[in-house]
């Protein structure tokens, strides 16, 4: 019986990880699309930018709906039919008649694809021990710039070689595969029962989940100029071909995903999420800066810290997903991470037009220097200590080694020595 979870729980992780991959194409791809948009459908840089925001509004509208979904009929259902109704949604915008139907297509793509932000997380997290969680989460996470990373290698070359239609329709290829393996494959975790019959109490009570979530809405401001922006940067003011930007950023896009790992398993040694959390958020404040400053001058300093940017800007985000999903325990955790996901959508979902129109005032400098400012309220806000709630006994079960050494435990029994 233990034999037949341990690979079950590793499904689950794939399974997971491939679903935030192909929906990331939608969700954070488009900007690649950005030349495609501007050349095909005669927009300018910030009507663009509007276009790329459709999916970012849709998720706003989704993501709490969906968390309600998976905590009430489970992971499986809302993976599925959220990932299948964003394939359905991106491949009719591969035929839409014009921009504001596109518009609309997109925000429908959006608040389906999010279902994958609001469950796919509680899935791993049901299926892996404490001990364990920050890898699962980091695989997980790492997901994001895995799908950035596809989409900065193969939107652009497609859509410069047979159209939008074709982009957009690569996009519904890849969300729909993913929603008939969820169909076929995916589990619900295990729960507990409700002790003594009563229901976990609301964990947004408290101000911990929301500072969390504060964090996490500050950061994900530079990440998302980073990646909206870093081929225009490369294209226009380095001159780059965009196959070559689209290259290069796809690899660095890979070693984010190494990076988010990295902070899984550090989270993991360290007993702590919070603790790698504040540093790596001054590291990215640090390359920000430095990113701004050689902008400024039209150094190729700016180049190696913006692709430094594209690792360390997505590092923290499973570990403060994975914090969220721990506090709020298995009763809430869909919910939490809806939430948890849609505060930081509404601090990005104006991005792409404003950083659009601050470029074609201003240049990039000035971009780059908003982006790093967020990080001090970020840094600023992060709590000093973890906290957690009991989850149902794992699917893989800690080995007798990580009981010795206490690893078996949860981040926060750990920090307290108990």
């Amino acid at each position: 019986m233990k034999e037949a979870r341990i690979p079950r729980s590793w499904l689950m992780l794939a399974l997971g990880t491939g679903g935030q991959t192909a929906s990331t194409t939608v969700l954070y791809g488009l900007p690649y699309l950005l030349p495609a948009l501007q050349r095909e459908l005669g927009l300018s840089l910030v009507g663009a930018g509007v276009l790329v925001s459709c999916p970012i509004a849709g998720v706003l509208l989704g993501l709490i709906g969906w968390g309600v979904v998976a905590d009430r009929y489970g992971e499986r259902v809302a993976l599925s039919a959220g990932l299948l109704g964003a394939a359905g949604a991106m491949a009719l915008a591969a035929a839409a008649p014009g921009v504001r139907p596109l518009g609309a297509l997109l925000v429908l793509a959006g608040a389906a694809g999010s279902s994958v932000s609001s469950a796919s997380g509680r899935l791993v997290i049901g299926w892996f021990p404490p001990a364990r969680r920050g890898v699962a989460m980091g695989v997980r996470q790492a997901s994001q710039p895995l799908g950035i990373a596809l989409a900065a290698a193969v939107l652009p070359p497609v859509a410069h070689q047979a159209g939008l239609s074709a982009a957009f329709g690569l996009c519904a290829a890849l969300c729909g595969g993913a929603g008939v393996a969820m169909v076929l494959f995916a589990a619900d975790p295990p729960r507990p029962g409700p002790a003594a019959g009563e229901p976990a109490p609301s964990p947004f009570r408290g101000g911990y989940l929301w500072r969390l979530n504060g964090v996490a809405a500050a950061l994900c401001v530079p990440q998302f100029v980073v990646t909206g922006f870093s081929l225009l940067f490369l294209t226009e003011v380095r001159g780059w071909s965009a196959g070559t930007a689209g290259t290069v950023l796809a690899v660095a896009n890979l070693a984010g995903a190494g990076v988010r790992l990295f902070a899984g398993w550090w989270s993991d040694a360290v007993a702590s999420r919070v603790r790698p959390m504040r540093l790596l958020a001054v590291a990215t404040a640090a390359d920000l800066v430095l990113l701004t400053v050689g902008a400024a001058w039209h150094s190729p300093v700016a180049t190696v810290a913006l692709l430094v940017a594209s690792g360390l800007t997505v590092s923290t985000n499973g570990l403060h997903s994975t914090a969220v999903a721990e506090y709020a325990g298995p009763d809430w955790a869909g919910r939490a991470l809806g939430v948890h996901q849609m505060g930081q959508h509404a601090a990005v979902v104006l991005v792409p037009p404003l950083a659009g129109a601050l470029i074609a005032g201003h240049g990039y400098p000035p971009l780059f220097a908003a982006a790093a400012a967020f990080t001090a309220p970020a840094i600023a806000l992060l709590p000093h200590a973890d906290r957690t709630t009991p989850w149902a006994a794992p699917a893989i079960p800690a080995p007798p080694a990580f009981e010795e050494r206490g690893l078996g435990r949860s981040p926060g029994e750990r920090a307290k020595g108990g």
